[in-house]
């Protein structure tokens, strides 16, 4: 069975990517893919931490973007303890690692996205995410270090191995978009957004930006809804090039 991908974006000490290593072999997940790290982040210091968890580390896939790391992904959760005022669902790490199950159960690829130490993720990395995964700890101190997080989350999905599995929606004989397909379509979007001059207020254009991003991640949609969403943008811009209206 397919287990869900532990994604640390641009993590800032090795000893704390080797604690998050041995976090993850606790809960039997293996695939740790670094985003902009620092170069030496391979280090005997890592080694140290990881304590006997070196094939995670070994293994693990180093990408330059976010966008990169999810690119073959089904959907994605973001750690944050932050309201970011994104419209997103939010779920807790038991309700995220059944939601995980219920995924990885028909076909679809998943992962988890954990920010910086000291910042936490950026916007536009939780804009690539499909919902929010928040830790109810006391609101008075929610501060988690990066192999504490990926614990919890981490020990959620090993115990939910015992739990019934969720309702799951039918997709018909299409399967989900990955995030590169996805990704995709926000580019030919945007692109032609940007032409008609909809996106024109160079001040607003990051928020109007998450904003529709944020809302087609909300649909959940298929590889073929993708397509067909990339035909209706292309014969409105044709449409308008036929009536001569300026594009």
């Amino acid at each position: 069975m397919s287990k869900p991908a532990i994604i640390l974006v641009r993590p800032q000490l090795s000893e704390n990517i080797g604690t998050a290593a041995r976090a993850m072999l606790n809960c039997g997940l293996e695939d740790l893919r670094l985003v902009a790290p620092r170069s030496d982040w391979l280090q005997d210091r890592a080694f140290a931490a990881a304590s006997g968890a070196d094939r995670v580390l070994l293994a693990a896939t180093v990408f330059a973007t976010t966008a990169e790391a999810v690119a073959d992904l089904n959907h994605v959760w973001a750690t944050t303890a932050r309201n970011r005022f994104m419209v997103k669902e939010v779920d807790t790490p038991r309700t995220a690692a059944t939601a995980m199950r219920a995924a990885i159960g028909v076909g679809e690829a998943v992962g988890v996205l954990f920010g910086p130490e000291r910042t936490g993720l950026e916007n536009d990395d939780v804009t690539l995410a499909d919902t929010i995964l928040s830790v109810p700890v006391n609101p008075d101190y929610s501060s988690l270090n990066l192999a504490q997080c990926v614990l919890l989350v981490g020990y959620e999905w090993f115990q939910s191995a015992d739990l019934p599995p969720p309702e799951a929606m039918s997709r018909g004989d299409t399967g989900p978009a990955t995030k590169e397909k996805l990704q995709g379509f926000f580019d030919h979007l945007e692109r032609e957004l940007d032409a008609c001059g909809f996106l024109r207020v160079t001040e607003k254009r990051p928020t109007m930006v998450r904003n529709i991003r944020n809302l087609f991640q909300r649909a959940r949609l298929t590889g073929q809804e993708i397509q067909t969403l990339h035909g209706i943008v292309h014969e409105l811009v044709t449409w308008r090039g036929k009536k001569g209206i300026p594009q």
